[in-house]
């Protein structure tokens, strides 16, 4: 008797590895407990201040949280894939710096924003590479990488703020708005778009997160994980490039001491809002919300007279409790799945 054996392509099989996750992985509690918890502080501040649920003030809070929306959906991916960047807030300020420098000497708008875009995705690849490549951790290549990215920025700029002409692109890019929302709080919209469909939808992010789960499962299969975590290093300098364009833009000048400690809040933002730290789990409505939660918090508080200087320490201190859950989770999860499976 012959016995046929067909093997399914390298592709096929990875994708299908990222897809075979229990219930339990696949129904993301803590995005649903976020949700409940954000809805709870909006409904505080909504009764502690009158201006709280204004359209003017939410329109203002979408635009402050556009940035962090934006780094952390390409952050969900380098997280989910077991990798962390934290040169984000450098880049921010590097592409900030820059493109008002080039705007300064003469540059036409459409070709600095390509090169703010373009210089973001380079510092990532210098990430990714060292990291992929080089087999340096994540953490200590992005470590490294947010000291030179902003003392490079810093030394261009002699740590001075550098002016945009309001009669430029980018910084009517800056004011504009549609159906009262600003540009940066529509872009921050596309990408969560973008992002679901990358991530749930395509090989790609179905390699991301079959990396962060097996990744010597996702390489036997035959995918170059090497250049899929470079990429996901590449996509998060790259939304940081967007990013510092539009702070830039938004704010009319450029500065190389701008996103201080923005790395913070968007990694508070990804992962209060579901992604594992542990890879192999992300989501990308969830980093939404963590990023709406942080910013609702911090115009709660602004509205309430509370001082500036608490919004740093209350938003660690979620971070903090969050990756307690995140640890305490994991262990209560493996033990109901061995009840579920004992049965």
């Amino acid at each position: 008797m012959t016995t046929t054996t067909t093997t399914a392509p390298p592709g096929e099989s990875a994708t299908r590895l990222a897809q075979q996750q229990s219930w339990w992985e696949r129904v993301n509690k803590a995005t649903l407990v976020m949700a409940g918890v954000t809805l709870a502080v909006c409904v505080f501040f909504a009764v502690v201040s009158d201006a709280f649920l204004t359209f003017a003030n939410i329109s203002n809070v979408a635009t402050q949280v556009a940035p962090v929306v934006i780094i952390g959906v390409a952050m969900t991916f380098v997280i989910t894939s077991g990798q962390i960047d934290l040169s984000v807030g450098s880049i921010v300020a590097f592409v900030s710096a820059v493109s008002a420098q080039l705007l300064q000497t003469g540059w036409d708008s459409s070709l600095v924003l390509i090169a703010g875009v373009l210089l973001g995705a380079g510092w990532g690849l210098v990430n990714g590479w060292f990291t992929a490549y080089a087999g340096i951790p994540a953490f200590i290549v992005t470590l490294a990488t947010l000291s030179v990215i902003r003392g490079i920025a810093l030394l261009t700029t002699e740590g001075f703020s550098v002016p945009i002409e309001r009669s430029t692109f980018v910084a009517q890019l800056g004011t504009a708005r549609w159906l009262g929302f600003s540009s940066s709080a529509w872009i921050a919209l596309v990408c969560v778009v973008l992002g679901i469909v990358v991530l749930h939808r395509t090989r790609f992010g179905q390699y991301v997160i079959g990396i962060g789960s097996a990744e010597e499962s996702v390489r036997r299969a035959g995918v170059n994980v090497r250049r899929i975590k470079m990429l996901a290093l590449c996509l998060s300098g790259l939304a940081a490039g967007v990013a510092g364009l539009l702070i830039a833009a938004r704010l009319g000048s450029g500065s190389a001491n701008a996103a201080q400690g923005f790395e913070l809040t968007v990694i508070a933002a990804v992962v209060i809002g579901g992604t594992s730290l542990f890879g192999g789990r992300g989501t990308v409505v969830g980093t939404l919300i963590g990023a709406i939660l942080t910013g609702v918090i911090a115009n709660g508080l602004t509205l309430m007279g509370v001082s500036p200087f608490l919004t740093p320490i209350i938003t660690g201190t979620v971070l903090l409790a969050v990756i307690w859950v995140n640890l305490r989770g994991k262990d209560i999860g493996g033990a109901l799945r061995g009840l579920v499976g004992g049965r």
